[in-house]
This record gives C-alpha cells, sequence and structure tokens, in this order.
C-alpha cells in the first residue's frame, strides 16, 4: 500500500485560497460552511507552522568549521 505524501506548502495555500473564495461568496449552506471554515484553520496553522520551520533554516548560517550559528541582521 503506497504512502500517502504530504501536501506541500503551496497546495495547502491553493486549497486554504479555494476555500475562502468558496465561504465569501455566502452560497455555502452552514454546516459545510463549518466544516470549510475547520478545515481552513488546519490548514492555516499547517502553512503557519511550515513558514516558521523555513524561517528558522533560513536564519541559520555555516561557520567555517560547519557549525550553525544564528544569522543577525545589523
Amino acid at each position: 500500500m503506497a504512502e500517502k505524501k504530504e501536501p506541500s506548502f503551496e497546495e495547502n495555500l491553493t486549497k486554504l485560497e479555494e476555500i475562502v473564495k468558496k465561504l465569501e461568496s455566502g452560497d455555502t449552506p452552514l454546516d459545510d460552511a463549518i466544516k470549510e471554515f475547520n478545515e481552513a484553520m488546519t490548514l492555516a496553522k499547517v502553512c503557519d507552522e511550515k513558514l516558521k520551520k523555513a524561517e528558522e533554516s533560513l536564519t541559520k548560517i555555516v561557520g567555517e568549521d560547519g557549525s550553525l550559528e544564528e544569522f543577525e541582521q545589523a
């Protein structure tokens, strides 16, 4: 059985944008809107976590000895 691959940041963001458009249209029944809202909140949290991880990795630089150091902006 093939493992289910985790959606990319871009895929999650696209799905989140689709849900927002759907909810903003005002044509979604309340029960469906609540389900969509909950899914959107989950996607937003996943996207936020991925962005934080990316930011953490981008704020570190490799020292001459190969060690990771925090990058300090001037």
